[in-house]
């Protein structure tokens, strides 16, 4: 009889989704049981159909386990349910998921990045990039811009008017660009790696202003009217959000406008307040966002309507432009400014009064694209341009009669440099591909705005602890002190980081990512028992598979996991299916341990927001490297940044692990299943360091790939030129200079020594002069007068 319980188990088990089957096999098992149970069985056999009668059947009979199970389930969690407001319903529903949900999964399905098309620039698109934007970056000097004019001179301005940088993203049935998102990316870091407040004024326009929200959400006319503008310059947008005393709490905005009538014209009576609005000093035309309320129901029932979102002139009777901000020397226009009793039509409302109320869902579907491009392709120009310079400087600069960039201690800070810069690159290309091809994903862009900006801000401090003096010095020969200033603009615009990283990333990620939860929470809010106890039971199931896969993995390391890249990779393919399947079983004990307080749990949601974070970055080195055609030459530097990435996600999940509530159970989960035999990554060892320290202390095709598409010139006047000319005299010197000192010649004038002896020929001992004139030019600082200091 045993045989005819098994089979009857996988038959139920097996024909769960065919109905007459599944009943059949039920049906034919509870005869059987009731027969068999009073006609001689064993005990043991009775106990086995009575484990099948009494426990089996009801956690298989939808109907039975609904009463029994899933009702008690659904009232507990229910109440434990956290509330939600508004704002964060439609942040959830902005956007959609890509990769990220799989690599929530468990088990994430390489196909789906493997088959995302990488973008090619079109012959239009690289010849503004090569031709306006190359023009662009030789009429900018960063520092006059910042210290003496505080503002792009006319000329810029005018340049990038004439020749549309505000209108990159515009269609061209509006006269604009039309630019794929890669592209966008790849003019704003140009710009950004020559100067970051023309960076800053060109990518605000293409990102975040008025022109996405007219284009998504406009209507006819507004799009006719503005969008022609916007393109030439006519109009200077800025969007108003921020307000002195809500951040990024959206739903304290105390701004307010209400419908009302004035002179006969149906309107509504504005009064704001907003700070840190980039370009709002200069503005045309001001998008606004505030609570819109309808108190004698002029434009439908609703009293409270919501966050709405207008364009209103700013030549409006009762707006105010106040003065400017100066946010730590930048010189791009940021400022505040106010409405007292401003009255507008109907029709400035962006969509018209159909979009009334739905302000916050328009700004979350336009931030979820624009936070992806705008400050991660400024991360990313800050960060080659500080590897490219400061690594060419740590061949330059002698100490102790060697290059700098020989000294074990500087090797470190340039191989972080080279690894992080190089994963920035790998994420900034692989998620504009998936923007191009027609992807949203909002968690990414989270990811990405967060770690970006934190990974230049290593690569840039590294790059000052390696200039030096030369670093602290402010001057027009000083190229990095001024982006060391600004970094912690890129930290807290677009969502400050530190909110980014312990409630976004994880916190949407969770709800959006998971298969399962935001089926169940709307499950919950809909009341619907039926739908709540079908995904309760599949959330079990996907429970288990995850468990028993993070056990098998944990117990083999992922040795026998699909084989997936070639010999350089394949290890790293194994590595993120282990601590994505790990990942998604802790997530799941959390969520069912902390429950709604999980909201709460900052420190513990920020280090699961570090897992997810450093899978994706790892996931898209991967795609990067392949995409370039798995460039041998490179592979010193896919090492370091898979095993950099690796090593971080482990570290976080192994902390989360320590911090889980229920102690024995997050015990046996960290040491019985997801690492039963300890931490298997590590991070990069001295000698990988020393090889990408290497790259760019020396010229190779390698360093030009690491660094494509800033702004580098050899003018020997221009404060970056400059080390080029050097970089390169100095390599040229080298050869020269090992004969020198294989030759012993002492102390002194050794090159002259070596030009008497023969060792040299006069057109070495120039190379020798040149290099050291070049030197001497490139490590040279700034010195200002009293009255110059002064500002006289």
């Amino acid at each position: 009889m045993l045989w005819l319980l098994v089979l009857l188990i996988l038959v139920s088990l097996l024909s769960y989704r065919q109905a007459s089957i599944y009943w059949s096999a039920l049906l034919v098992g509870l005869l059987l049981g009731n027969y068999l149970l009073f006609n001689g069985l064993t005990s043991v056999s009775k106990m086995l159909w009575i484990t099948y009668l009494v426990i089996f059947i009801p956690l298989t009979v939808p109907f039975i386990r609904q009463k029994l199970i899933s009702r008690q389930l659904f009232q507990w969690m229910k109440k434990a349910l956290p509330a939600m407001s508004k704002t964060e319903r439609e942040a959830l529903e902005a956007g959609n998921t890509w990769w990220d949900a799989e690599l929530f999964s468990g088990k994430p399905n390489w196909k789906v990045l493997q088959d995302l098309p990488m973008v090619k620039l079109t012959v239009e698109e690289q010849s503004f990039i090569d031709h306006e934007v190359e023009t662009l970056c030789a009429m900018l000097n960063d520092w006059d811009i910042t210290h003496n004019r505080k503002d792009l001179p006319p000329e810029v301005w005018d340049y990038i008017k004439q020749h549309k940088f505000c209108g990159m993203m515009i269609p061209k049935a509006y006269g604009g660009l039309a630019f794929s998102e890669t592209a966008h990316s790849e003019v704003v870091m140009k710009i950004a790696s020559r100067c970051t407040t023309a960076a800053v004024t060109v990518m605000v326009p293409n990102s975040l202003g008025p022109a996405k929200l007219l284009l998504n959400y406009g209507t006819d006319a507004q799009k006719n009217y503005y969008l022609p503008r916007l393109v030439t310059g006519e109009e200077i947008p800025a969007f108003a959000l921020t307000s002195p005393v809500a951040g990024s709490d959206a739903s304290a905005m105390t701004d307010t406008g209400v419908v009302c009538q004035q002179d006969g014209v149906l309107g509504i009576r504005l009064n704001w307040e907003k700070r840190y609005i980039t370009l709002g000093p200069i503005a045309t035309v001001l998008g606004l966002a505030f609570k819109l309320y309808d108190p004698d129901k002029l434009i439908g029932d609703t009293e409270n309507i919501g966050i709405t979102v207008a364009l209103i002139p700013t030549n409006t009777n009762g707006v105010s432009i106040g003065r400017r901000h100066y946010p730590l020397d930048s010189a791009f226009q940021n400022g505040p400014n106010w409405g007292k009793n401003v009255f507008i039509p109907m029709d400035y409302l962006i969509g018209g009064v159909a979009q009334a109320g739905n302000g916050w869902k328009m700004l979350m579907h336009s931030l979820t694209t624009g936070r992806a491009v705008s400050l991660p392709a400024l991360s990313v120009a800050a960060s080659k341009f500080t590897c490219r310079n400061t690594g060419a400087y740590s061949r330059i600069r002698k100490q102790f009669n060697v290059p700098i960039g020989e000294l074990e201690g500087i090797k470190e800070p340039l191989a972080r440099m080279a690894g992080e810069t190089y994963i920035l690159n790998a994420a900034r290309c692989v998620t504009n591909a998936a923007l191009d091809n027609g992807e949203r994903p909002a968690v990414i862009s989270a990811i990405l705005k967060y770690e970006l900006t934190e990974r230049m801000r290593s690569v840039v401090n590294d790059g000052m602890d390696i200039q030096g003096g030369s670093g602290i010095c402010l001057g027009s020969k000083n190229y990095l002190g001024r982006l060391y200033q600004v970094i912690p603009i890129s930290i807290t615009v677009e969502g400050a980081n530190i909110l980014t990283r312990t409630m976004m990333i994880f916190g949407q990620g969770a709800m959006r990512c998971h298969p399962f939860v935001q089926a169940e929470m709307a499950a919950l809010q809909n009341n619907n028992l039926i739908a709540f106890d079908k995904l309760l039971f599949q959330h079990l199931g996907f429970w288990a598979r995850n468990k028993t896969t993070a056990l098998w993995f944990g117990l083999t390391n992922a040795r026998f996991y699909q084989p997936l890249g070639n010999k350089d990779t394949q290890r790293y393919y194994q590595q993120i299916a282990r601590l994505s399947a790990g990942f998604a079983l802790t997530a799941d004990f959390a969520l069912l341990t902390l429950g709604g307080t999980l909201k709460r749990k900052e420190h513990i949601s920020g280090c699961f927001a570090d897992v997810l974070s450093n899978l994706y970055l790892c996931s898209c080195v991967l795609k990067y490297y392949e995409s370039q055609g798995n460039q041998q030459d490179d592979a010193p530097l896919l090492h370091w940044a898979c095993q950099h990435t690796l090593y971080q996600a482990q570290q976080a999940l192994s902390n989360i692990l320590t911090k889980l509530p229920f102690r024995p159970a997050a015990w046996a989960l960290r040491h019985l299943i997801i690492f039963p035999f300890g931490e298997p990554n590590s991070p990069p060892n001295d000698t990988l360091s020393h090889q990408i320290a290497a790259l760019l202390i020396n010229d190779s095709a390698t360093r030009d790939r690491l660094t494509q598409g800033i702004y580098i010139n050899q003018n020997p006047d221009d404060a970056t030129g400059r080390i080029e000319v050097a970089f390169k005299a100095v390599l040229a010197a080298a050869p020269v200079e090992a004969k020198i000192r294989t030759a012993k010649l002492g102390k002194g004038d050794v090159t002259a020594s070596a030009l008497a002896k023969g060792i040299i020929t006069p057109a070495e001992a120039e190379l020798i002069h040149s290099a050291e004139q070049a030197r001497l030019a490139a490590i040279s600082v700034d010195d200002f007068s009293a009255d110059e200091i002064l500002g006289r």
